[in-house]
């Protein structure tokens, strides 16, 4: 299926459109706006990336390699993890702290790869599961079913895919009497492990200017308290974990991330800051030591390009 956007060997994203009256009379002439906008129609189509959460992968390129994604119940995958630290092996970045080293490789145990894409497998099934029993509660089949994508701070990612919490489109329904999202339904259900990232998450992500998104230093915490979605969020982590649900289950939980298996693919160290949830500090913490906030509902992810806003707002950078 052709994708409405692709990233080129040189980093850039690019787009795939045609005009959006392609096969009227006179299309260009429907679908010029002004001097500066112009109609289109995607040639392809979008994914839509889920906000705040972050499921185990199904596939994803080896370790060092540029090539294509390969299944993680692949044999490759689990060779891949057994050498990912040995002596010899690509550092991961040239600046890599010990710490972060030492604790992916205690992540990395012998059988996590098929562990990994066994719940990968799970969680795609839930999604999937998830979506067929809404139609039928709506009463609708797979082309009448619409889905419904709020945004936040960011509308695509660095892949060029939609960002949003999703759920499906109830116009007219009032909003207690809705399906709920996608996103908090797979966190409930301990499916996907919790990932925010300024601004996109409540309460930053209504704020109208960024600017203003920025929690003052020591009080982070009280924020993310007091923001309903939020709170409700962090305490479906804790419940699902305390039930042993999904990908916390008690025989074979999900060891390593999904977040930090795509790290050991491109052998590269995180680049996003962070705050830590559970506490009212006023310091930053460096994208490597991200284990410091051990429950990752705590962890509230910071693009290194926003890190300059908190400081000038008065956060402190180690």
């Amino acid at each position: 299926m052709a994708e409405a956007t692709e990233r080129l060997r040189s980093g850039l994203l690019v787009g795939h459109a045609g005009l959006r009256s392609a096969g009227a009379t006179d299309p260009v002439g429907k679908d010029v706006h002004d001097g500066d906008t112009v109609a289109v129609r995607t040639a392809g189509d979008f994914g839509v990336r889920f906000l705040g959460v972050d499921a185990p992968e199904v596939s994803s390129p080896l370790p060092g390699t540029q090539g294509p994604p390969v299944a993680l119940d692949d044999p490759r995958w689990e060779q891949a993890l057994a050498v990912a630290f040995a002596p010899g092996a690509l550092p991961l970045g040239p600046h890599a702290d010990p710490a972060l080293v030492a604790h992916l490789e205690a992540q990395a145990v012998v059988g996590e790869a098929v562990n990994h894409a066994r719940l990968a497998a799970a969680a795609r099934i839930a999604l999937v599961d998830m979506v067929g029993k809404d139609m039928a509660a709506l009463g609708v089949d797979a082309a009448g079913f619409r889905l419904f994508l709020a945004f936040a701070g960011h509308v695509v990612d660095r892949y060029g895919r939609l960002l949003g919490y999703v759920r499906p489109d109830q116009p007219g329904v009032p909003a207690e009497q809705r399906l709920g999202s996608y996103n908090e339904r797979l966190l409930a259900a301990g499916w996907a492990s919790p990932y925010f990232i300024w601004p996109n998450t409540d309460p930053w992500r209504a704020v109208p200017a960024i600017v203003d998104a920025v929690p003052a230093p020591g009080t982070v915490a009280r924020a993310a308290a007091a923001g309903p979605a939020l709170a409700a969020a962090r305490a479906a982590v804790k419940a699902a974990r305390r039930g042993q649900l999904g990908l916390y289950e008690a025989a074979r939980p999900l060891r390593l991330q999904a977040f930090e298996l795509r790290m050991l693919a491109r052998r590269l160290p995180p680049d996003r800051w962070l705050v830590d949830l559970s506490t009212d500090s006023d310091t930053l913490i460096p994208p490597q030591r991200y284990p410091r906030v051990p429950l990752p509902e705590d962890r509230l992810f910071i693009p290194a390009e926003y890190v300059p806003l908190w400081v000038e707002n008065g956060w402190k950078r180690p």
